[in-house]
């Protein structure tokens, strides 16, 4: 079922927004080489509880950390570790949520571990400009849902790169993943239809070779299956009537 949220609701998941792309951002301003994924995490963990909130992720299905991070060809699902080290050229991907007031915010990011290769760097802007196009394509009269995966998918197609189809964007709210489910693929006009009050993750996965993923032993950390880079970038969207809004997004 796919719970619409009034302007009360909308209000009180700005809240946990902002406070979800804060933490993101200062995890981003901390990459750099040598630190470990465990300090990022830590990072992300102490400023989102001195705002009062708690990590939506922190024991989420047993999920041991407050953020995923992955690096390189890790495509989701990260668990932060005291022995991974980021070194110069990764690129990481860090996912945050914040609970606070009874809802949650989603957010992604990939950022560039100190100079980076320019085809990663193509990766990560081509990963960013497939989320504004499926935000547009959401913002159109009469959209669904596959409008959104269509748009996403057919601008990461055109530029040489793959959506990853196993993991999708959801909707967000009382809990972290909510129906619907949003997929980065789809057919344009099919679906469900996308209405004020709607509140959805928006979350491409971008492969730079093929779909396939694999998980790895640990339960949590999913790989791309030809080992090339992969990235992540998401906002948690608002539908209202004055066009989407986009939660967690912080200047």
């Amino acid at each position: 079922m796919i719970y619409l949220k009034n302007h009360e609701q909308i209000n009180k998941m700005r809240h946990a927004g902002r406070i979800t792309g804060e933490a993101l951002l200062l995890a981003g301003e901390a990459v750099r080489d040598g630190i470990t994924t465990a300090e990022l995490d830590h990072i992300i963990r102490h400023y989102i509880e001195k705002c009062g909130a708690k990590p939506s992720f922190l024991g989420y299905g047993g999920f041991p950390g407050s953020a995923c991070i992955s690096i390189n060809d890790e495509v989701i699902h990260g668990i932060p570790s005291k022995k991974r080290h980021l070194h110069e050229g990764d690129i990481v991907k860090i996912d945050v949520g914040a609970y606070i007031d009874g809802f949650h915010g989603d957010s992604a990011n990939t950022f560039p571990v100190g100079k980076v290769s320019d085809e990663a760097l193509r990766l990560i802007a081509a990963t960013k400009r497939g989320f504004e196009l499926g935000v547009e394509a959401a913002a159109k009269e009469g959209a669904r849902i596959g409008d959104v995966g269509a748009a996403v998918d057919g601008y990461v197609v055109s530029q040489g790169y793959t959506t990853v189809k196993k993991y999708v964007g959801h909707g967000v709210g009382r809990d972290l993943h909510e129906d619907p489910s949003v997929p980065n693929y789809g057919t344009a006009g099919r679906g469900p239809r996308i209405c004020r009050g709607m509140v959805i993750a928006i979350e491409p996965m971008v492969n730079m070779g093929k779909p396939a993923v694999v998980e790895q032993p640990d339960g949590w950390t999913v790989l791309t299956a030809d080992g090339k880079l992969s990235a992540h970038y998401e906002h948690t969207v608002a539908i209202t009537d004055d066009g989407p809004l986009l939660l967690t997004k912080v200047d």
